[in-house]
C-alpha cells in the first residue's frame, strides 16, 4: 500500500514537499517496554494494629477492593499502606517438595509464577469469581497490616469499597469470608466513586468514574447518590490496554518478542493521551513534519548479534591475499591454456602426418586406416584438421591479445544429394546423410535469421503507427498508456499474490497444484501395474506443458515469458515524457520508496528500517494509538461496542432524566472526574468542550478533576470510617447472624437493597 491509495484512510493528508522528504531525521529516542511489576519484599507494618488498640471499635481497617488495585491501610492513616494488584500464583516446587504461594506484585517474581498467575476477579468485572484467590489476598493484607486478634481473627471494624450496582452474590460471600472466617466485629460496604467525590468535598454534581473495567456516570444532588439515574459504559483501562494489544498484534504481526496485557498497561498509561479534536489531529498524525515527535519508538530488549570489524591492517592482509590468489588461479589457467594448445598442436601435426601418408597408399588400405582412427573418410580429416588450425589460431590471438575479425563464411554446397541413392555405395550413402542433416541446419538458421529480420520490421512498423497515432490523436494514445500501464499493475499483483499463495500450503492455489501433483503420479504406475505399456511421457510436446501448468496455474506462456517490470518500466517512460499528469512519484519505483509509503510511515516512522538489525525487528512505533486508544471513550464504535460515548451518555442524564432548571445547574456547576481511566491528558478538556456542545448556551459548567483519582476513593473511605456514621452503616456480627449474610445497610455512599 502506498500514500496514492490510501488518501482515503487519512483524507486531511497532503503531499510532502521532497526536499522536506529528503531531510535528514535525527535519530529515533527509544522508551523501554515495562518489565513485569515485581516490587520486591514488602515488610509486615504492625505498628498501626497496636496503635488501633487504644480504640479499636473506631479504628477500621480501610480495603478499596479494585479490580486492578487492592489498597488496604488503617482510617487514621493518610495514605493506604498496602497496593497489590488482586492475583495469587500457587504451585507446587518440586525441588523443595513444598506448595508455594505468592500474592500481590509477589506473583511477579519469576517466569514460573507469571505463568500460574490467577485473578480474584471475573475476566473485564469488577465482580469477584475466584474466592480462593480473594481469600489470599486478604490474608496477605492482614498479614502486612500486623493483624494479630483474639484467636486468629481480625477483631477490628472492616471498611470494604465495592461497584456501583454490585451483585448480592459476591456481597454475600464476602460476608461469610469476613465474618466467618476472620471474626469480624463489624462491616461496611460503600461506592468507591462516591467516596472520592465526599473526599473532595462535593456535594452537587456529576461524578464521572472511569475505573478499571467500566465507566459510571452518577449525579448526585443534597450529598445523595441517585442511583436510578447512573449509567454505565463498559469500557475501562483494561479495555484500553486488551485493544492497544490487539492492535500492535495487528500492527506487528510476526513480532518476534511476546506482548502481555501488563506492558501494554504500561504503554497506555505513559504515551497516551487524549486529543482535543480527533478527527482533524487524526488526518495529520502520520504527516512527514513533526512525525518523530509524534511516533514514540519502544525497545523490546533484543540480542545483536555482532560482527566483529576488522583493522585496517587485517583487511589489507586479507586483500593481499585474495590479490594472490588471483594471481596464481590467472598462471594456472595460462598453464593449462599453454598444455591445451601445446596438446592441439601435436593432435594436428599428427592428423596431418596421417593425411600425407594416406596418399601413397591404396584405397582399401585407406579405408582401413580411417576406419581405426573412427574417422568415416578422408573429408571428415580435412573438417578436422580445418577446426584444429581454426582452433589453435583463435587460442594463439587470444594470449596475444589481437582481436580476430570475423571471417567470411563460405557457402556450403552439399553435391552428394543430387546423385540418387542407387549410385552410391556405402560411404557415399553417409555422407550423403550427414550433408542433408548439414543443409537443414543451414537452413535453420537461414528462416531463424528471416524471422528475426521480420520481427524488427514488424517493431519498426508497429513503433511507426504508434508515433503517427501519438501525433495524430493525442488523447487516445495516452488513454491506452495509462490502462496498459494499470493492466501490468494488475499482473504485478496477480503474479506476487499467486507466489503468496503457492508458498501456503493452505491456500487453494497450492491445494490445486498438489491435486495436479497427486493427479500425475497416480497416472503412470496404474498403467505398468496393468501390464500396458512403458511409461512414454515426453513423447508429445503437450507432454511437457503440464510442468508449466504446475508452476503456474493457468496462466498463459506468453504472461509467464513476459518481463513484466521492463514493460512497465517502458510504459511509465513513456508516460512521463508525454503525459504531463504523470509525474516521478506517480512511478511504482517511486511509490515502493520508503520515503513516500504511509504503511512505512505508520510502521516504522520516519526512519528507514533496517531487517537485518536486531534492535529495529524488537521496536513497537505508537503513532495514532496514542491517541485513538484513549478515544474509545468518547466514540465507543472505534473499538466495536455498541454503546453511546460518554458526552452523550452524560448529557442524556442531564438534558433528560431532569426536567427541574435548578437541578441540572447544581450538576452542571460541579462535573467531577475519579478513576484512573481519567489520568489521560487533556481529558477533562475535551469533555468540557464536547459536553458544552449539548448544553443550553447559557448553562454554566465546571469541570474539575479529583486530587488523587486513584488513591482518593481510599482516603475517603479512611475519612468517612473516622467519623460517626461507620456504626451507623455497619453490619454487625449480631445483625449477620440473625438477619443473614445477604443484609444490607444503606446510607448516602453506599449502594441500595434495591434498584
Amino acid at each position: 500500500m502506498t500514500i496514492n491509495s490510501v488518501q482515503t484512510l487519512f483524507p486531511g493528508r497532503h503531499s510532502i514537499n521532497s526536499t522536506e522528504k529528503n531531510a535528514a531525521k535525527p535519530p529515533p529516542k527509544t522508551y523501554p517496554v515495562r518489565e513485569p511489576p515485581f516490587k520486591g519484599y514488602l515488610p509486615p507494618q504492625a505498628d498501626g494494629f497496636e496503635r488501633s488498640r487504644s480504640n479499636p471499635d473506631s479504628n477500621a481497617i480501610v480495603i478499596d477492593n479494585g479490580s486492578s488495585l487492592v489498597k488496604a491501610g488503617w482510617s487514621f492513616d493518610k495514605d493506604p499502606r498496602f497496593v497489590i494488584p488482586p492475583v495469587m500464583s500457587r504451585y507446587r516446587d518440586r525441588k523443595l517438595n513444598k506448595a508455594c504461594q505468592f500474592i500481590g506484585y509477589d506473583a511477579y517474581v519469576d517466569a514460573t509464577t507469571r505463568g500460574q498467575l490467577r485473578y480474584a476477579f471475573d475476566p473485564g468485572t469488577s465482580v469477584v469469581g475466584n474466592w480462593d484467590v480473594m481469600e489470599g489476598v486478604l490474608d496477605y493484607l492482614f498479614l502486612k497490616l500486623g493483624v494479630d486478634g483474639a484467636d486468629g481473627g481480625v477483631d477490628r471494624p472492616i471498611v470494604m469499597t465495592e461497584p456501583i450496582a454490585n451483585l448480592n452474590y459476591p456481597r454475600r460471600m464476602m460476608n461469610e469470608i469476613l465474618f466467618e472466617c476472620y471474626s469480624a466485629p463489624s462491616v461496611a460496604y460503600g461506592i468507591d466513586s462516591l467516596f472520592s467525590y465526599r473526599y473532595n468535598r462535593g456535594t452537587d454534581g456529576l461524578i464521572v468514574s472511569s475505573s478499571h473495567t467500566s465507566t459510571h456516570v452518577i449525579p448526585v444532588l443534597n450529598n445523595k447518590a441517585l442511583l436510578s439515574n447512573c449509567s454505565r459504559l463498559n469500557w475501562g483501562g483494561m479495555n484500553a490496554s486488551e485493544y492497544l494489544l490487539k492492535l500492535m498484534k495487528l500492527k506487528y504481526p510476526t513480532f518476534p518478542a511476546r506482548l502481555t496485557e501488563n506492558q501494554m498497561e504500561g504503554l497506555v498509561r505513559e504515551h497516551c493521551y487524549v486529543s482535543t479534536d480527533y478527527d482533524t489531529e487524526l488526518s495529520h498524525y502520520l504527516d512527514w513534519t513533526g512525525l518523530e515527535d509524534r511516533d514514540h519508538v519502544i525497545q523490546y530488549p533484543y540480542t545483536e548479534h555482532v560482527v566483529p570489524e576488522k583493522t585496517e591492517e587485517e583487511l589489507a592482509r586479507i586483500a593481499e591475499r585474495k590479490k594472490e590468489s588471483g594471481r596464481r588461479l590467472q598462471e594456472q589457467a595460462a598453464k593449462m591454456r599453454l598444455e591445451k594448445l601445446m596438446k592441439k598442436e601435436q593432435e594436428l601435426e599428427y592428423w596431418k602426418d596421417l593425411q600425407r601418408g594416406l596418399q601413397s597408399e591404396t584405397k582399401k588400405e585407406a579405408k582401413r586406416i580411417l576406419d581405426a582412427e573412427d574417422l568415416k573418410d578422408e573429408a571428415h580429416l580435412d573438417r578436422l584438421i580445418r577446426d584444429l588450425e581454426r582452433s589453435i589460431k583463435r587460442s594463439r590471438n587470444r594470449d596475444l591479445g589481437i582481436e580476430e575479425n570475423e571471417e567470411p563464411q563460405e557457402e556450403m554446397s552439399f553435391p552428394m544429394l543430387d546423385i540418387p541413392d542407387e549410385e552410391l555405395d556405402e560411404a557415399g550413402l553417409k555422407e550423403k546423410r550427414h550433408q542433408r542433416l548439414m543443409k537443414s541446419n543451414v537452413e535453420a538458421r537461414q528462416r531463424a535469421k528471416a524471422e528475426k529480420e521480420r520481427e524488427k520490421a514488424r517493431q519498426e512498423e508497429e513503433e511507426r503507427l504508434d508515433r503517427e497515432k501519438r501525433e495524430n490523436n493525442f488523447e487516445e494514445w495516452i488513454e491506452e498508456r495509462r490502462v496498459a500501464r494499470q493492466n501490468i499493475l494488475q499482473k504485478i499483483k496477480e503474479r506476487d499474490r499467486m507466489k503468496a499463495d503457492l508458498g501456503n500450503r493452505k491456500s487453494l492455489a497450492s491445494q490445486m497444484r498438489m491435486k495436479t501433483l497427486a493427479n500425475l503420479a497416480a497416472d503412470g504406475p496404474k498403467k505398468r501395474r496393468r501390464g500396458g505399456d512403458d511409461d512414454n511421457f515426453g513423447a508429445n510436446d503437450e507432454d511437457w506443458g503440464v510442468y508449466r501448468t504446475v508452476a503456474t496455474g493457468d496462466q498463459s506462456d506468453d504472461e509467464e515469458e513476459e518481463d513484466l517490470g521492463a514493460v512497465l518500466e517502458n510504459v511509465e517512460k513513456e508516460l512521463l515524457e508525454h503525459d504531463p499528469e504523470f509525474t516521478e512519484n506517480h512511478t511504482l519505483a517511486a511509490q515502493s520508496d520508503w520515503t513516500k509509503s504511509l504503511i512505512h510511515v505508520f510502521l516504522r516512522g520516519p526512519w528507514p528500517f533496517d531487517p537485518e538489525s536486531q534492535r529495529e525487528a524488537h521496536q513497537l512505533h505508537l503513532n495514532v494509538e496514542r491517541i485513538r486508544v484513549p478515544e474509545v471513550v468518547f466514540k465507543p464504535s472505534i473499538a466495536g461496542v455498541d454503546q453511546s460515548g460518554l458526552v452523550e451518555i452524560a448529557a442524556d442524564i442531564v438534558n433528560q432524566r431532569f426536567g427541574n432548571p435548578d437541578d441540572q445547574a447544581k450538576l452542571l456547576r460541579d462535573v467531577f472526574f475519579t478513576g484512573g481511566n481519567t489520568l489521560f491528558k487533556n481529558f477533562d478538556e475535551r469533555f468540557r468542550n464536547d459536553f458544552r456542545g449539548l448544553l443550553p448556551i447559557d448553562a454554566e459548567l465546571s469541570v474539575r478533576r479529583a486530587a488523587d483519582p486513584v488513591l482518593d476513593a481510599w482516603k475517603g473511605a479512611a475519612q468517612w470510617a473516622s467519623g460517626p456514621e461507620l456504626a451507623q452503616s455497619s453490619i454487625s456480627r449480631q445483625e449477620y447472624m440473625e438477619k443473614g449474610s445477604e443484609y444490607l445497610k444503606e446510607h448516602d455512599l453506599g449502594n441500595a437493597t434495591s434498584w
